[in-house]
């Protein structure tokens, strides 16, 4: 009744973007829960809907949508059977598509074809003529590519410094990445805030609380253990960062996971992927 199927990007395009994914909900009004995570490009194949973000807010859902970066858990409810094909927009990406700063769309959306062009109309039309859907999918990433614009060798390297920060500890230290990178920690939360939408504490965070759910969901560890290797408070603050970036409780995602929860997982397998996107 709901599938989803992942496809890893061209080398060539893994520092932009994640990978693509199709959609597949053949159940009238279907509505679920996503986890927090980078900016989403979707093309709505067919079916419309509302997303309701973390603070609250609603917005219904463009044919052409772009979903800015999340800092909390975003429900959703689709009007009717629904496909969808969407890409993960990695930093790199959204910097070089000609994005806004990221900060300005967290937990927002906006109509792709109004802001970046009729192209992505052209593109969406393309998809629902498809026939063989992996020939679509190799023809999406030819799209993306031509959108991108140069990226400078030094803003590969701070993203670079950054995803490794990211990624790479159970609880990042703010410490870390001002040493790394040679930046003043405002001058770093000046970037993070236009590639990633939100200042280096909040990224840790989130990305803190998506490790620790993987780890629960795939490795089936405990979750008392996860909350001191964390740095947590305690257990209630372990819950309440979980919850509110998962949208579930510890115990939820390892028991009663929603549909899109126990599919998204599959992401974390595949190994073509930005080792930060597969963290998410």
């Amino acid at each position: 009744m709901v599938s989803l199927r992942y496809w890893e990007p061209p080398e060539q395009m893994r520092y932009f973007f994640g990978s693509i994914y199709l959609f597949k909900a053949y159940v009238p009004h279907y509505g679920d829960m996503t986890r927090a995570d980078m900016p989403q490009l979707r093309f709505m194949l067919s079916a419309g809907g509302f997303y309701e973000f973390h603070d609250g807010q609603t917005a219904p859902t463009p044919e052409i949508c772009m979903l800015g970066p999340t800092m909390g858990a975003t429900r959703f409810t689709l009007d009717s059977e629904a496909e969808v094909f969407g890409v993960s927009v990695l930093p790199l990406g959204w910097l070089a598509m000609g994005c806004q700063s990221a900060h300005v769309w967290v937990d927002r959306l906006y109509d792709v074809e109004a802001v970046h062009g009729a192209q992505y109309r052209d593109q969406l039309l393309r998809l629902r003529k498809m026939d063989d859907v992996d020939a679509a999918v190799a023809g999406l990433w030819d799209f993306l590519e031509r959108q991108l614009k140069p990226v400078s060798p030094a803003m590969i390297e701070l993203v670079s410094q950054i995803d490794t920060w990211l990624s790479d500890s159970d609880a990042p230290e703010i410490e870390d990445i001002v040493a790394a990178s040679g930046l003043s920690a405002r001058q770093l939360a000046r970037y993070t805030n236009r590639l990633y939408g939100a200042p280096p504490k909040l990224l840790a965070r989130k990305y803190r609380a998506l490790r620790c759910a993987s780890q629960i969901v795939i490795d089936k560890k405990n979750w008392t253990e996860l909350c001191d290797e964390g740095n947590f408070y305690d257990q209630s603050h372990f819950i309440r960062e979980i919850k509110q970036f998962l949208g579930h409780t510890p115990h939820q995602l390892l028991n009663d996971p929603t549909a899109v929860a126990r599919l998204t997982v599959q992401r974390r397998a595949l190994t073509g992927l930005m080792k930060l996107n597969r963290i998410s």
